[in-house]
């Protein structure tokens, strides 16, 4: 399966593979400007949250990656921007009990990104951030 399938929105990724890439940017107009320059990229605004995130595209189609600017909390605590990759689940709340069970830790509990996924965030047991996927009904 390849980061850029027509549809992709994490749904047909088989649980356990990655499946989306989230770019947390400390300046999303420059970093914008870039994967524009560099790779070709185009974006378009998509309503999440009570806020809002750039789908990526390329060619017109929407790849499995998105971008948003870190929040000025973060930016003042020199939170660097980054990228987050996605392991596809089934159910959000229990892959979280499991990472917790085999010495990993929750970093962010799961939480609804309406009509797109549930989400959480977590650090393995190596210390490595990598974010949990469900994709929406």
């Amino acid at each position: 399966m390849s980061l850029s399938s027509p549809s992709m929105d994490g749904r047909a990724a088989l649980p356990g593979t990655f499946c989306w890439l989230d770019l947390a940017a400390d300046d999303a107009a420059r970093a914008q400007r870039f994967y524009a320059e560099a790779f070709g990229w185009s974006f378009r605004a998509q309503a999440a949250s009570g806020g809002h995130f750039l789908r990526c595209r390329v060619g017109g189609r929407d790849i499995a990656a998105s971008m948003y600017r870190l929040r000025q909390a973060q930016r003042d605590q020199g939170v660097p921007s980054h990228w987050t990759p996605y392991l596809r689940v089934s159910d959000a709340a229990a892959a979280a009990q499991r990472v917790a069970a085999c010495g990993g830790r929750l970093v962010v509990a799961p939480f609804e990104v309406p009509d797109v996924a549930r989400i959480a965030l977590i650090e393995d047991a190596v210390g490595a951030l990598v974010g949990l996927w469900q994709p929406a009904a």
